[in-house]
C-alpha cells in the first residue's frame, strides 16, 4: 500500500483531497507543506498531496517556492476540491455561547460575511490550520468555543456542525496536486497540463515577453503565471507557468526547448491530466502532424531534395 504525506493534522482539506486522489493509500500527516514534500523527497512517503492555489486566495506561495528549490519533484495528478466551511463546536454549544472562534486566516477571509452577520461580537483568532483549530476546540477546557473548518475535521475530533456552507462564495475551490520523486510521466490524455519554473538569465526590457513568446508562437495557452522573488535582491524574480498540453506533444516540447535556450534555468514540474478534463483548442498549424510535416520539409531542403 503506498504511503502519501499531506498537510496535516488529520481533518484538513488536504486530507479530503488525498482521500479522493489516493483512496487506498496509507496517510502520513505532516506539520506543514515543507515537511510533506520533504517526506516525498526522502522516501519516507511515496508521494505527497499539497495545496497549490485557491480560487479566492490565489497561489499557495510556500508550495510554489518548495517546488522551485530543493531536490526536484514532479506533479503527477491534480484535483479541484470545493471548499465548504462549517462551524464546528463541542456538543451542547449553541450560537449565543460562542465568544471565541479559532480558524486558519484563509477561512477568516472567506467567511467574513457570515462572521459579521451571525457572530458580530465574537473574537476570531488565527490558527495554523483549520484542522488544528478543530483539534484545539475539541479539548475540554479549551479557550475557544468554535472552529471553522471542513466537516471532515468535525468527524475526526468529535465536534458538531452548528452551521455549514459558511463561505462568502459558494463556488470556491482549492487545487491540490500529488507530487513524487522524478520518474516516468503519465501518458498524454489530450486534456493535460504542464507545469514548470523558469529563471531569468538577466533582467532586461522584454525579458518576460520573450519567455511568453515561446509559448504564444507555438499555440500553447498558459493557464497560470506567477512571479516569485529569487531572494537575490529587489527586482530579481523567477516565474511559475502552467501550460495546456503535455510535454510529449510537439508544440509543448518545442516551447519548453525554446524557453530553456532563453533562461538561466528551467525546472520541469510535470505533465499530468487536468482535473477539469478540458482539451485545448489548437490553432491551425500547431498539432503534432503539423510539426512533423514541417520537420520533414526542412529535412528535404537540407538534403537537397527540394
Amino acid at each position: 500500500m503506498p504511503k502519501l504525506a499531506y498537510l496535516g493534522p488529520e481533518g484538513t482539506f488536504c486530507e479530503a483531497a488525498l482521500r479522493i486522489l489516493a483512496p487506498d493509500s496509507e496517510r502520513l500527516p505532516c506539520a506543514n507543506v515543507t515537511a510533506a514534500l520533504d517526506a516525498a523527497r526522502s522516501g519516507e512517503a511515496d508521494a505527497a498531496v499539497v495545496p497549490l492555489e485557491n480560487s479566492v486566495e490565489g497561489a499557495i506561495t510556500v508550495t510554489l517556492d518548495e517546488l522551485a528549490w530543493g531536490d526536484p519533484l514532479l506533479i503527477t495528478a491534480e484535483l479541484l476540491l470545493p471548499v465548504e466551511f462549517s462551524l464546528l463546536v463541542r456538543p451542547g454549544t449553541e450560537m449565543p455561547h460562542i465568544k471565541r472562534v479559532f480558524t486558519h486566516p484563509a477561512a477568516i477571509t472567506q467567511c467574513r460575511n457570515f462572521l459579521a452577520r451571525e457572530l458580530p461580537d465574537a473574537v476570531v483568532v488565527a490558527a495554523p490550520s483549520t484542522a488544528a483549530a478543530a483539534q484545539e476546540v475539541s479539548v475540554p477546557g479549551s479557550p475557544y468555543d468554535a472552529a471553522i473548518g471542513p466537516a471532515i475535521a468535525g468527524e475526526h475530533y468529535g465536534l458538531v456542525e452548528l452551521a455549514s456552507r459558511m463561505g462568502d462564495r459558494d463556488d470556491t475551490v482549492t487545487r491540490f496536486v500529488r507530487v513524487s520523486r522524478p520518474g516516468p510521466l503519465p501518458e498524454p490524455t489530450g486534456a493535460d497540463r504542464t507545469s514548470l519554473v523558469a529563471f531569468l538569465r538577466d533582467d532586461h526590457p522584454g525579458a518576460l515577453l520573450e519567455m511568453l513568446s515561446e509559448f504564444a508562437g507555438r499555440g500553447v495557452n498558459l493557464t497560470r503565471i506567477e512571479s516569485r522573488p529569487t531572494g537575490e535582491g529587489i527586482g530579481r524574480y523567477f516565474f511559475h507557468f502552467d501550460a495546456e498540453g503535455h510535454v510529449g506533444e510537439a508544440r509543448v516540447g518545442e516551447a519548453l526547448s525554446g524557453l530553456r535556450r532563453l533562461s538561466d534555468d528551467v525546472r520541469f514540474l510535470g505533465s499530468y491530466p487536468r482535473a477539469d478534463r478540458l482539451s485545448p483548442q489548437l490553432k491551425r498549424g500547431t498539432a503534432d502532424p503539423d510539426f512533423a510535416e514541417a520537420a520533414s520539409w526542412l529535412t528535404r531542403i537540407r538534403t537537397g531534395q527540394v
